[in-house]
């Protein structure tokens, strides 16, 4: 499998994901620097560059996921894997409280410590977009698990 994503790969992953980080959830056109595609499984760990492992990312999720597949959870010490886009659904691991996207789950809890979801800078960014009417984008659901 190729390693570098193809036009047509870039294309599906952004129709796929509604044009939205499926991670933080902000629409790409709401961002300074739009959305990328992230390996969710990085080549580095042996992901392939296949929509089964690609995810629409914004540039601060994606910058601060890296290839980081998990982390360490803060109240077991337990090595817990990071929200899966093409397997989990969104809603069972955060939920929207205003700007702010608080974790459910394990899962939850490390993607958005790791991906900095609740900085003040990103707080600040999606409190300005939901007082305009543009977080969360009306219509725009994170896609069911397994689905493109």
């Amino acid at each position: 499998m190729p390693s570098e994503v193809s036009t047509n790969l870039r294309r599906i992953v952004a129709v796929h994901a509604g044009g939205c980080c499926e991670y933080c959830r902000i629409h790409e056109d709401d961002t300074f620097f739009g959305c990328q595609v992230d390996h969710i499984i990085s080549r580095k760990h042996g992901g392939a560059t296949e929509v089964a492992n690609l995810a629409y990312a914004c540039a601060v999720c994606n910058r601060n996921k890296g290839s980081d597949i998990a982390s360490i959870n803060r109240t077991t010490g337990a090595l817990v894997r990071f929200f899966h886009p093409r397997l989990d659904r969104w809603s069972d691991h955060f939920q929207l409280r205003d700007e702010t996207i608080q974790a459910l789950t394990a899962i939850g809890e490390v993607t958005a410590r790791i991906l900095g979801f609740n900085t003040p800078e990103r707080l600040l960014e999606r409190e300005e977009l939901r007082i305009a009417g543009r977080y969360p984008r009306a219509g725009v659901v994170p896609p069911s698990p397994g689905a493109g």
